[in-house]
């Protein structure tokens, strides 16, 4: 954070803190700045408000509780503010857990009042004289309100009904300012009128100009040209070719503007193909394979994004998909299109990919089946029928022709089991064995692994008159396939069973097994059909393309390398040289085309057809003449945050691009907290990363580091530490490297002790184990030792990690208090709730000391559980208190959370590495209603975390969760039944 004098001059930088710091403001008399910062929150970085004097200085706390947005009024006696960050400000009509109302805090006594209206979003307060001016859609668009304390009364002050108002702020005497439809808005609120400012910047504006960009680090969508003498790659938009040995790379297309993708190279070598955008919607292109003369484009139906364009064999056909899992292909010459199938689940995974037959009349693929396993299909092309192959008991994945046509390769698992369900936490930690198999295609072919013997040749005596035979013409393999029967002729390899992800056929007889690997990327083995025999071929591979000859391989393990398929390749051979690939970047032209691109992809993508009413054509005329005034990425992102906005939808969310690189200097952290005593900076706390954390470091923490709470920091590395020096000022660039810290007992550098420690460059993992170990504490002290304490960040990894440690770990309690505050979400945590739900059926007796029982099942808290959540649990954290309502688990305790439940995957990428998100999934509950998303799942107990309690230490919302659980305990105590008196049962006859 910095300040700048108004008639120009130097900045002077004010924080020195790693984390971010974002202006709030002034404090009334001027003498300090007003900030909110996440550097000392728990469990996740939400922020607080500080303010640092404007003349340099320590930070100093001002409210411990949750701030995001807010300002002071005039006499500094009240603080209008936002206390929830809106998860993704753009969401138009949003009305979950975090559209709350404005509060107006008393800074005196800490009591707080909500500034009155429909539930709906309320953003950006601040004040002129007395009153609170803000910005609210509850008339279904952002517009300017006022609250008057006095009289509790709120009065709309403008009208938009296009474009919303954003980012309001005042001078505190008269006047307001803000955004409407990218202008900036004067309000007068004496007057009672708004004008729309005319305000002229002129500058060189660098990002907008034409310049050269290196992308030999983005090459994406690989192919070898039939005899690997060159690759052509997609990079920014552009298709390159780039040789093996000898020449230059070259640009293809050299299309500002416009998205070429994902290319193709024909057989014969004389042809490129890829999908290119360029009029407005994606189409098909040929090209000679030099670039010179004029591509050819064949128009596609229902225009979409489209993927995997591939030739056949004899060069007549390329066969695509698409966004929405058809499998089509193109008949080159007369441009004509046929459909041949699609896949029915919208899976993060697409798999419906085409792999032609030696002969050109057949096409092999996967598709999934209503019970989620894969299955192989053929289609033919003479036919145009499609035939399933493969019977769906297994998961059959990876088609791939021998080049003889005799044989179809696959992989098939048969564990695929909850992998199934992929979107699923039960899905975690399961790992599928797959083993490759062929399939002998034509009745009385043999099989290739019959077993062989070798015997002595016996030679053949030739006569005078006997001419040798000529051979007939050879037009290339025949497929035959006779289907009658097939499921029998269908043999697995000699190779075991492992955690294959693929299988590549090369020539005759040879596949490439992809599998797993210890590292970044898979390792192949080539595998001998005939002599039965795998080898070591490359590790950690990311890409694997071959040619059409099948004798040379373009991959991509480390850099881009062609190498020879006969055996494994030396390292380092036949590397390209991909540094140096650049094109001419047109940022203008790029920016319209990502517009348009963003645009696309809500329309295609989008998980139901109508963009949830949105006018989509109309959104898309409001906003196209703004990217004329784009002259930074960072103008397109905003604007394309807006653009998703208008969907209406959560985890609608745009970020990355290509933003101008910002060198940064690391500042160290100590993992402690300070105060200010006697004018030098004493340690109130040290956060030490409790225990069993292997990847955690506390830096002050560690055993033979002499340095407690109470000792005084005085130096950093020879420099002498007092107030009001800023303390992180002198820890520029410590991050992770040693400096020495002079600490002491007294307030004096006299005496001091030097020790020599290690600074983290952030604090969070620590404050959060912090956190939770302090909440778990509290939890066994309020409740006797009887109660369990869960939190559950996400339900992603993280989330499937704290509760596997911290559930199991408390199994011996009887109830448990399970807390996903601020959960991130992730997976559907069916995993949790399932194992929370569980009731024992009965016991084993254990034998050996005081003889206490397992439980059956033996893993479980068998008591009640309560859930704590919040507005900032959303997405899996929306889901979560969903199912555990649904399944009657325990009471929900808290605020509503987020209410963002759709899912988002299977976008492609812009052209500059940026993303937009369209969400693929929403969900709709046993009653067929669309839920949750946009709702949020309420508490059957509500608890607000109040400032007035918080700002006193207190959690109101654990406070309860604790009481609520203990008075669930006494209802229904646990009862742990004790081992029976042994059963007699050897018994015999008696004797008469």
């Amino acid at each position: 954070m910095y300040t700048v004098p108004i008639e120009g001059g130097s900045p002077r930088r004010l924080t020195f803190h790693p984390g971010g710091d974002t202006v709030q403001g002034w404090t009334h008399d001027g003498s300090a700045v007003v900030f909110t910062s996440g550097r000392a929150s728990a469990p996740v970085g939400y922020t607080k408000l500080f303010s640092v004097p404007a003349g340099g200085g320590p930070a100093e706390l001002l409210l411990d509780a949750r701030v995001w947005h807010g300002k002071l009024s005039g006499d500094g006696s009240k603080f209008a503010y936002q206390h929830i960050r809106a998860l993704d400000q753009e969401w138009r009509n949003h009305r979950g857990g975090s559209a709350h109302p404005v509060w107006v805090l008393d800074l005196y006594d800490h009591g707080h009042v909500e500034i009155p209206g429909p539930h709906c979003q309320n953003w950006h307060p601040c004040w002129v004289g007395d009153k609170v001016y803000f910005l609210s859609d509850r008339d279904l668009a952002m517009n300017l309100y006022v609250y008057d304390p006095a009289t509790r009364g709120v009065t709309q002050l403008t009208h938009n009904r296009e474009f919303d108002a954003k980012e309001l702020e005042s001078d505190g005497e008269r006047y307001l300012i803000y955004e409407v439809g990218g202008y900036l808005h004067q309000f007068d609120t004496q007057s009672g009128q708004a004008k729309q400012l005319k305000i002229t910047v002129r500058g060189d504006l660098p990002w907008r100009r034409p310049h050269w960009e290196n992308v030999g680090q983005g090459l994406t969508n690989a192919a070898l040209s039939p005899t690997g003498k060159r690759a052509i790659f997609e990079a920014r938009g552009d298709i390159f070719s780039v040789p093996v040995e000898a020449g230059d790379w070259r640009n293809l297309t050299n299309s500002p503007g416009v998205a070429d993708r994902a290319p193709s190279w024909s057989p014969d070598g004389g042809q490129v193909a890829w999908f290119s955008d360029a009029g407005g919607e994606y189409g098909l292109m040929i090209a000679d394979q030099d670039g010179l003369g004029t591509p050819r484009r064949i128009e596609l139906p229902d225009a979409t994004f489209y993927y995997t364009p591939t030739w056949s064999p004899d060069g007549k056909y390329v066969a695509y998909t698409d966004e929405g899992l058809n499998l089509g292909y193109v008949d080159v010459e007369s441009g004509t299109v046929q459909i041949a199938d699609t896949d029915q689940y919208a899976h993060p995974a697409r798999t419906v990919n085409p792999t032609w037959a030696p002969d050109s009349k057949w096409i092999a693929y996967t598709r999934r089946l209503d019970n989620q396993h894969h299955a192989v299909f053929v289609y033919s092309v003479e036919t145009q029928t499609a035939h399933q192959i493969t019977d769906g008991m297994s998961d059959a994945i990876s088609p791939t022709w021998d080049a003889s046509g005799k044989y179809l390769y696959f992989l098939s698992s048969t564990n695929l089991a909850l992998n199934t369900g992929w979107l699923d936490m039960t899905s975690y930690e399961r790992p599928i064995q797959y083993s490759a198999w062929l399939a002998v295609l034509a009745k009385g072919e043999p099989s290739p692994l019959l077993p062989t013997s070798d015997e002595e040749p016996v030679k053949e005596v030739a006569t005078e008159d006997v001419k040798p035979a000529e051979k007939p013409k050879d037009d290339g393999p025949v497929v035959t396939i006779d289907f009658d029967g097939l499921e029998r002729r269908m043999l697995a390899l000699p190779v075991g069973v492992d955690e294959y992800a693929g299988i590549v056929a090369g020539t005759e007889g040879v596949v490439f097994l992809a599998s797993a690997g210890d590292g970044f990327g898979v390792d192949f083995a080539r595998y001998d059909v005939k002599q039965q025999e795998s080898k070591e071929f490359l590790s950690g591979v990311r890409a694997f393309v071959l040619s059409s000859d099948r004798k040379q391989a373009l991959v991509q393990a480390g850099g881009w390398r062609v190498v020879g398929t006969e055996a494994a390749p030396p390292a380092g051979k036949g590397a390209l040289s991909t540094s140096g690939i650049a094109m001419k970047v047109d940022p203008p032209a790029e920016w319209q085309q990502m517009f348009r691109e963003s645009w696309r992809y809500q329309r295609d993508y989008l998980y139901v057809e109508n963009v949830h009413g949105a006018d989509w054509d109309a959104i898309y005329r409001m906003y196209q003449p703004w990217v004329e005034h784009v002259g930074h990425r960072s103008d397109l992102t905003y604007l394309l945050d807006i653009l998703g906005g208008e969907v209406a939808v959560g985890h609608s969310y745009t970020f990355g691009g290509d933003t101008p690189d910002v060198d940064s200097v690391s500042v160290g952290l100590l993992g402690a907290d300070y105060a200010v005593d006697s004018g030098r900076y004493r340690i109130t706390n040290v956060l030490t990363g409790e225990s069993w954390n292997p990847n955690l470091r506390a830096p002050l923490a560690s055993p033979g580091v002499d340095v407690s709470e109470g000792d005084y920091l005085v130096a950093v590395n020879g420099v002498e530490l007092a107030h009001p020096t800023n303390l992180y000022s002198l820890f520029e660039g410590t991050a992770g490297r040693q400096t020495v810290i002079e600490v002491n007992e007294r307030p004096s550098r006299d005496g001091a002790r030097e020790v020599t420690v290690v600074p983290v460059g952030n604090e969070g993992e620590l404050r959060r184990f912090e956190w939770v170990e302090g909440n778990r504490r509290r939890v066994d002290e309020a409740s006797g030792g009887r109660l369990a304490y869960v939190w559950l960040p996400n339900t992603g990894q993280g989330g499937y990690t704290y509760f596997n440690r911290y559930y199991f770990a408390q199994q011996h309690k009887d109830g448990a208090v399970v807390d996903e505050r601020f959960n991130g979400g992730g997976s559907a945590a069916d995993y949790m709730v399932e194992l929370m739900s569980r009731e024992r059926h009965g016991y084993f007796n254990s034998p050996v000391g005081d003889r206490k029982p397992f439980s059956s099942p033996q893993a479980g808290i068998w008591g009640p559980k309560v859930l704590l959540i919040n507005d900032s649990a959303g997405s899996g954290g929306d889901y979560l208190p969903f199912m555990f309502r649904k399944m009657k688990i325990g009471p929900l305790i808290g605020t509503t959370t987020w209410g963002g439940l759709v899912g988002i995957w299977d976008v492609p990428p812009l052209i500059d590495g940026g993303q937009i998100t369209a969400p693929r999934g929403g969900f709709f509950d046993m009653n067929g209603r669309w839920s949750v998303e946009n709702e949020g799942v309420s508490p059957d107990i509500e608890v607000d975390q109040t400032p007035r309690v918080v700002l006193a230490g207190g959690d109101p919302q654990l406070e309860r969760g604790i009481t609520e659980c203990l008075r669930l305990l006494e209802a229904n105590p646990v009862k742990r039944l004790e081992e029976p008196a042994p059963p007699i049962r050897a018994e015999r006859p008696k004797k008469r």
